[in-house]
């Protein structure tokens, strides 16, 4: 296997739902799979999906795509000294920050993304970034108990770690939570739970 993360897998109530809303909002492709599962859970789900673009047209595309599709606001579109970005929560309750660091347009919309990174909430964020270096996914950028960014190589999905009560913050919404995350990481740890409860499983393989 040549990359970290392959894909992601979503538990929801309703997989055509799902992936109706996905498809119309971001069409991520096999990216993003789904799961029929009901599976208690309440509040934050400790973790939040980023789309990264280009520039602010982009992130006003995919944002205003995914309200069409049935998201709700969180955050709305707004300038910050980094970029543009915007927060929605997709029907099934996932949290997605749309964003760039590109201050002005410099092409027509599009709904083209750059980039999808997984951002996973660490009660411990020193402990969760030994466990996943110890099973060999290199550190890429590392500011002490604040935030962890892995080195992922091709994936078409990138991995980092933030303070639970930080990327709470950060989604906008409050960092109480309880029950499953709801979410699957199908990649290169193969059968494994992280010190956050974050499980991982094998990519399947299709003939």
């Amino acid at each position: 296997m040549n990359t970290t993360i392959d894909s992601l897998t979503l538990d929801v109530l309703d997989v055509d739902a799902a992936r109706s809303f996905y498809t119309e909002a971001f069409d991520l492709g096999d990216r993003l799979r789904f799961r029929t599962a009901d599976a208690a859970t309440a509040g934050f789900r400790g973790y939040t999906l980023s789309l990264v673009v280009s520039q602010p047209a982009n992130v006003r595309a995919l944002v205003d795509a995914a309200v069409t599709a049935g998201a709700s606001v969180i955050k709305p579109v707004s300038k910050s000294l980094w970029g543009v970005g915007g927060t929605v929560q997709a029907p099934d309750g996932a949290i997605w920050k749309i964003a760039t660091s590109a201050k002005k347009d410099s092409a027509p919309p599009s709904r083209v993304v750059d980039e999808i990174v997984l951002l996973l909430g660490a009660d411990d964020v020193v402990a969760s970034k030994t466990f996943y270096a110890e099973r060999g996914i290199p550190v890429g950028k590392s500011f002490g108990r604040s935030y962890v960014q892995f080195d992922t190589g091709a994936s078409p999905i990138g991995l980092g770690l933030y303070r639970h009560a930080s990327l709470a913050k950060d989604a906008g919404v409050p960092a109480e939570g309880s029950g499953s995350h709801r979410i699957t990481i199908n990649g290169v740890l193969g059968a494994a739970v992280d010190p956050d409860g974050f499980v991982w499983a094998p990519v399947a393989v299709t003939a």
